[in-house]
């Protein structure tokens, strides 16, 4: 998949996201507030392109582009009534509900990339993937703030022709879209995966495997649904094995809160992640860093406007992933939850977080963010050694290569005699760990048949 610069409709592939053509508000008994706003809609399944542009224009929306395989649209409106006339219960603006408050970012500590810092890799050798390369052939998307493509570790490892822009929920090829602005997450998240083992700086967890950066996050920390349904069309379309998925999609920023919109949005990226999975994509998420439970609420149905569930880590597709410390114990700030999380991966804690690459230099960052792509990089060697396996080939050898954990007898962090979170389960299957620890080794005899 070569060929910077190639049109949209020749790198997406043949009528797979196609922007549909219509006339901007032409109607003239549509409103116009002055300022054209961005919506996600969902319409019923097999909805095709020319009645979904119908169904927008009557509405006085104009589509910016329509995923008819999951039959989701990107439309924009200057009428404040677009969403009562198109039905509430089919759209959504992450637009109306941005919070100013910036996400921090850790500070990205720079430096000249030249000393061999592998020795500082704690991480590798938890999952036992020290001394493993991985194929060219392989792809894994990263989709996250954005890749340095110019990194010394992993300049040779980014695929441009498989990399864009999802901002705005429409794929943008131009390097500009997808590069990395103010935030390191994406470029650390890619080290983690791939950076070379060259002796110099870091070595991923699959060196020699290749990563497209697809950014959804953008220079506040913020992925609005339409950006991540974006991606992980792309993903599919462009037949990546294999994405990493360090976010959650929470325009509301109140976890855990009722939230308005709710279902438009659970709904949208359940169909995306679904049709990904179906298209030979692996979708590995974080669990978030909220410490909160995600377990489902027993006889809850279909998802509701209230709750924990963190998408996409909480659908059934994705493989959800916590993260533990050095001593191997669930991170504090890690999200948990009994049939939720699948596997457990080093994430870091405290002083002890994750090395990894940043725009210009090597930092340490702590989080779920970490964890997930220590099984992304285990799952890209399996790729590799197993060039036709499916979706759900690499999922289960993953699980069947995880080394089993036990909740903690006591999960006291700050010592004040209470428990800051109960572990349910049994040691091969826990609300902490899922499976167990991410193993490399184990993955790859599993996937062998070993």
């Amino acid at each position: 998949m070569s060929g910077l610069g190639r049109s949209l409709a020749l790198s997406m592939g043949a009528l797979l996201l196609t922007p549909v053509p219509v006339p901007a508000f032409a109607d003239a008994a549509c409103g116009d507030a002055g300022r054209v706003v961005r919506y996600l809609v969902v319409l019923d399944r097999g909805t095709s392109e020319q009645e979904a542009g119908s169904q927008v224009r009557a509405a006085c929306g104009e589509t910016a582009i329509y995923y008819p395989q999951v039959s989701i649209g990107v439309v924009k409106s200057a009428d404040p009534r677009f969403a009562a006339n198109f039905g509430p219960a089919r759209v959504f603006s992450a637009q109306q509900l941005r919070h100013t408050q910036r996400r921090p970012e850790l500070p990205a500590r720079r430096g000249t990339p030249v000393a061999d810092r592998t020795d500082q890799q704690w991480n590798l050798t938890m999952i036992d993937a020290n001394g493993y390369r991985g194929s060219p052939d392989v792809v894994v998307g990263v989709l996250d703030s954005g890749v340095d493509a110019d990194h010394p570790d992993l300049a040779g490892a980014v695929d441009r022709a498989d990399s864009a822009g999802c901002l705005t929920g429409v794929p943008d090829t131009s390097p500009s879209a997808w590069a990395p602005t103010t935030s390191a997450h994406g470029t650390h998240v890619a080290g983690i995966i791939a950076a070379a083992d060259d002796g110099k700086g870091i070595t991923g967890v699959a060196p020699g495997v290749r990563v497209a950066s697809v950014k959804v996050i953008d220079d506040s920390g913020y992925v609005t649904p339409e950006a991540a349904v974006c991606g992980l069309m792309w993903a599919a379309a462009r037949h990546l094995p294999i994405v990493n998925t360090s976010f959650s999609i929470d325009p509301w920023n109140v976890p855990c809160s009722r939230r308005a919109g709710y279902q438009v949005v659970h709904e949208a990226i359940a169909r995306a992640v679904e049709y990904a999975t179906a298209q030979g994509t692996l979708d590995i998420a974080a669990a978030t860093n909220e410490a909160v439970n995600l377990t489902p609420s027993p006889g809850a149905g279909a998802p509701a406007s209230s709750g924990c569930e963190e998408l996409p880590a909480g659908l059934r597709d994705p493989v959800t992933v916590s993260a533990v410390g050095p001593d191997g114990t669930k991170a504090g700030y890690s999200s948990y939850g009994l049939g939720v999380v699948d596997l457990a991966a080093p994430g870091g804690a405290g002083d002890d977080c994750v090395l990894s690459t940043v725009p210009g230099g090597y930092a340490k960052m702590c989080g779920t963010s970490m964890a997930a792509p220590h099984a992304a990089g285990v799952a890209a060697l399996v790729a590799s050694a197993h060039p036709g396996f499916t979706a759900g080939q690499l999922r289960n050898a993953l699980y069947q290569g995880a080394r089993p954990m036990p909740c903690p007898d006591d999960y006291d962090l700050t010592g004040d005699g209470r428990q800051d979170a109960f572990c349910a389960g049994y040691t091969g299957y826990n609300g902490f760990y899922g499976r167990g620890m991410v193993d490399a080794a184990s993955a790859l005899s599993a996937a062998a048949g070993g």
